[in-house]
């Protein structure tokens, strides 16, 4: 699932500018672009074989965004502190707990579906990656289940700096083991319509997940002194 605008042009071509965010965001998000990397505009437009335009655009939407931020010859990818992390879960927590209490009582029966299949998969996954992104679209698609545009597109927006500041942490086997059991909390919830159970359990998985994201600041920090910060690999 594909949450960057797809804009087009009045004669219905895909916009320039809205293809160049959509792939360098996508560039940062797979860390293409470590955290803390100076993007130009002169390097990118030869990178990306496009005029300037789309690519200043492009930059200044990303920083909108939150995943960039301005320098003295450019923008760069910005690196998360513990702060940033915990800011940014507390917003998390406050609107995604909101989204399944709505999704409880507001989803479709073909919702209920998509989000039944999409747990199954994750559950009987053995690839860590691939649970990792069966239990993210499970997430995009619990936001759209709950039919509130404006909290999907903050959510969109919070979990995509996330990935940026994760520092390369990668969940172990028991993490993801625990996610899915608790994914399984927030769907008995939504099986039953049941709006507090679902915000109840969502809460909790999310405060699980914060709490193992300050971990692993509070390790690089006991490796590296609390002022460097490591980029991404």
């Amino acid at each position: 699932m594909d949450d960057a605008p797809q804009g087009r042009t009045g004669n219905g071509r895909p916009d320039a500018t809205a293809q160049q965010y959509v792939l360098l965001r996508e560039d940062v998000l797979r860390g293409v672009f470590p955290a803390g990397t100076l993007l130009q505009e002169t390097q990118l437009t030869s990178r990306y074989g496009v005029s300037r335009t789309p690519i200043r655009e492009a930059l200044a939407r990303l920083a909108q965004d939150g995943l960039l931020e301005r320098a003295v010859r450019g923008y760069r990818v910005r690196s998360g502190t513990a702060e940033d992390v915990l800011d940014i879960y507390e917003a998390r927590i406050a609107l995604e707990s909101v989204a399944a209490a709505n999704a409880a009582t507001r989803r479709t029966r073909l919702e209920l579906v998509r989000l039944e299949r999409l747990h199954d998969a994750a559950a009987e996954a053995d690839d860590p990656t691939e649970v990792r992104r069966l239990h993210a679209q499970w997430h995009e698609e619990l936001w759209l289940a709950a039919h509130s545009p404006t909290v999907r597109d903050v959510l969109v927006r919070l979990t995509a700096q996330l990935r940026i500041y994760d520092l390369g942490r990668v969940e172990s086997t028991n993490d993801l083991v625990a996610s899915t059991a608790e994914h399984e909390e927030v769907m008995v919830a939504l099986r039953s319509q049941d709006l507090e159970r679902a915000r109840a359990a969502l809460s909790a998985h999310l405060a699980r997940s914060r709490d193992l994201r300050l971990d692993s600041f509070a390790e690089v920090d006991a490796r590296t002194g609390p002022d460097l910060q490591p980029a991404r690999p």
